[in-house]
């Protein structure tokens, strides 16, 4: 078969048929190589965690700012607190990526008996009351006032992850779950009960039984404790008058939008008036003393009137992206104790931010819980940056990440000893 000159030529022109699809073909290549990179969920978690602080610290400068200039006279007064936790924060967060498994094993109930020791010393003159709660202990100055409740999630989580790891040959045994559901809720009773704190509790309770969920307790016990927090929220609620009227103030929310529904009604407002872009950072106008606590229970509301319904999205994703991260962390882990401390990161955060998003829409009653990693507060902000150093911990163990990270260790101590010789 001949080809004509005019053929050959238009041939040669001709864009090839595989063409247009080669920068797709290769972006595609690139997101996968990305995915299976074995020190991803790292990475992601780092790079989630670093947005999620910087956006924090900017809403928290820009949502305090009124507040700070009426009380202190410096509109910076807040947001240069919040900067300095999160330095001390971070700080804990890199010592906690690095600590071997073993430590965690040997710290889970140290750690455990601290926390509850904390707890109960709300009680003694050590403790604060705080908004009607009495969940702050204080010991000297002012500085010196921190919430044990914030870093009780973070005791639960590394003892309920060690100790069940340590009855895993055992755990068919229905008897071997209480040490483990026994202590975490005596917990959870006493922040109900000793302080008045109904959110945190909340939070705390599905933190528990997630993991419970991820380390395969039996049905039969899942549906039990599930059925006492619910009876005893219940409970709770019918006790105190306060947490009525929140309840049918959350039922009746078009009614006393200038008493216990004021709040609310603010936060809806911000959200409603901020339309898809928002107004721009630092321009919110709810901030000016119509809502009060702008910048740590209603900061979502804040952002929603500054950013738009964009910011919200993008913090919604943001929380997604995190929680991603930790299931695939949970799901690659080489030991169940780094699996189920990333299913309880992964828990806290979900359910706090869940919580927190769904009582500024309105979705649920006023709980008065912060936006994990967003919200002003020194305890907040230190304990979930200490919880995201576990969950880039748990990353390192993976089993991928952990064959890599060997054989650049192996590949250092060539190179030194090569140099060394040289």
């Amino acid at each position: 078969m001949t080809t004509t000159p005019e053929a050959s030529a238009s041939a040669r022109e001709a864009p090839s048929a595989s063409t247009p699809t080669q920068p797709k073909d290769s972006a595609v290549s690139v997101v996968k190589a990305a995915f299976a990179h074995p020190l991803f969920s790292y990475r992601l978690v780092v790079v989630v965690g670093a947005v999620l602080l910087i956006l924090g610290l900017l809403m928290v400068i820009s949502a305090s700012s009124v507040k700070a200039a009426a009380e202190t006279d410096d509109p910076y007064y807040f947001g240069k607190r919040q900067i300095g936790f999160a330095v001390v924060g971070l700080l804990g967060a890199f010592a906690l990526s690095r600590v071997p498994e073993r430590l965690l094993q040997a710290l889970a109930w140290p750690l455990m008996g601290l926390a509850f020791v904390l707890l109960v010393l709300t009680k003694s003159p050590l403790g604060v009351n705080v908004a009607g709660n009495t969940n702050w202990l204080r010991f000297g100055p002012v500085w010196t006032q921190f919430q044990p409740s914030e870093f009780a999630k973070l005791a639960i989580i590394v003892f309920a992850a060690c100790n069940l790891y340590r009855r895993r040959r055992y755990l068919r045994d229905l008897r071997q779950w209480f040490v483990v559901v026994g202590l975490s809720f005596a917990m959870v009773v006493w922040v109900l009960v000793g302080q008045g704190d109904m959110g945190t509790a909340v939070v705390m309770a599905g933190m528990i039984i997630v993991i419970l969920i991820g380390a395969g307790a039996p049905w039969r016990l899942l549906l039990g404790v599930l059925a006492v927090s619910v009876v005893g929220a219940v409970a709770l609620i019918v006790a105190q008058p306060y947490r009525m009227e929140r309840f049918w103030s959350f039922l009746n929310q078009g009614q006393d939008t200038l008493g216990l529904n004021y709040q609310a009604e603010r936060g809806i407002y911000a959200l409603a008036s901020g339309g898809w872009f928002g107004r721009g950072l630092g321009s919110s106008r709810q901030k000016w003393g119509l809502l009060s606590e702008a910048h740590t229970d209603y900061i979502f509301a804040i952002i929603g009137e500054e950013l738009g319904l964009m910011g919200t999205l993008a913090v919604i994703l943001l929380f997604v992206a995190l929680a991603y991260a930790g299931l695939r962390i949970a799901r690659r882990s080489s030991t169940m104790s780094n699996r189920l401390i990333a299913i309880g990161v992964v828990a806290w955060f979900t359910v706090q931010a869940f919580i927190n998003i769904a009582v500024a829409t309105q979705t649920i009653p006023v709980m008065g819980v912060t936006l994990p990693m967003i919200s002003y507060g020194g305890s907040s902000l230190m304990a979930n940056l200490f919880a995201v150093g576990l969950l880039a911990g748990a990353a390192r163990h993976e089993a991928e990440t952990e064959q890599l990270l060997a054989s650049r260790k192996r590949r250092q101590r060539v190179t030194s000893a090569v140099r060394t010789s040289a």
